[in-house]
């Protein structure tokens, strides 16, 4: 299974679980029924949000690492830092300069974390 998939399926998961949170309506005004059909409709739009989100979080950090690893014509760390540090930085770049050095170093650290806790399980 590709990266995409995963991050769709866990995207989707999270939107489920997400959408169920969300109780700001009225609920004395509405019936049971409605309720019920309310929350699965807000559950379904933060599921499809959270899996396209997740999906285009994984593309980029996959296809930086592909192209950091092509160039350098080596499998190590520093291409999960360098795929962390631009998928972070691009997500976040709307919030400007500042937001995207954060989100760089914040992704790219959270990329070696996790590289190294399932290098320990291959």
């Amino acid at each position: 299974m590709s990266i995409l998939s995963y991050g769709g399926g866990l995207g989707l998961a999270m939107g489920l679980f997400l959408g169920s949170l969300d109780t700001h309506v009225m609920q004395e005004e509405m019936s049971g029924k409605q309720q019920i059909i309310y929350q699965a409709k807000q559950m379904g739009r933060r599921s499809l949000s959270s899996a396209k989100a997740f999906a285009v979080m994984g593309f980029i950090f996959s296809a930086a690492e592909c192209v950091v690893e092509k160039a350098r014509a080596k499998h190590d760390t520093t291409n999960t830092v360098v795929a962390g540090c631009v998928t972070g930085g691009a997500i976040s770049a709307k919030g400007g300069p500042r937001a995207a050095c954060a989100g760089c170093a914040g992704f790219a650290a959270f990329s070696v974390v996790i590289e190294k806790f399932l290098e320990g399980h291959n």
